[in-house]
């Protein structure tokens, strides 16, 4: 089984037991999280395609941790001009294991 489901404007393919790191949510870690927005949805026999979206599927997940990525460097420049700007970006993210996929 598995869903293919939007969080934050992004999508993420998940399964039971996996574990998916989404952009930040506004819970606790231990809490228990309900993705309504199924985009795709497969039982491992027949596979559900929403317009837009599965009706009555959900993936619930369970909030492990929050963190943030890397440091990505944004370096800008303007050649002939003396302009050099450098900055750092960390991104936030909430880690959250898939406990059920339902259809």
């Amino acid at each position: 089984m598995y869903a293919v489901f939007k969080t934050g404007g992004k999508q993420f393919k998940a399964e039971p037991g996996d574990m998916v790191r989404i952009p930040s949510l506004a819970a606790e870690p231990g809490e228990i999280v309900t993705f309504d927005e199924v985009l795709l949805a497969s039982d491992g026999s027949a596979v559900s395609v929403g317009l837009p979206l599965v009706k009555g599927a959900s993936v619930t997940a369970e909030v492990l941790r929050h963190g943030r990525d890397k440091k990505v460097i944004i370096f800008k420049r303007k050649r002939r001009k003396g302009y050099r700007k450098k900055q750092g970006h960390r991104q936030g993210f909430t880690e959250v294991r898939v406990s059920q996929v339902s259809l």
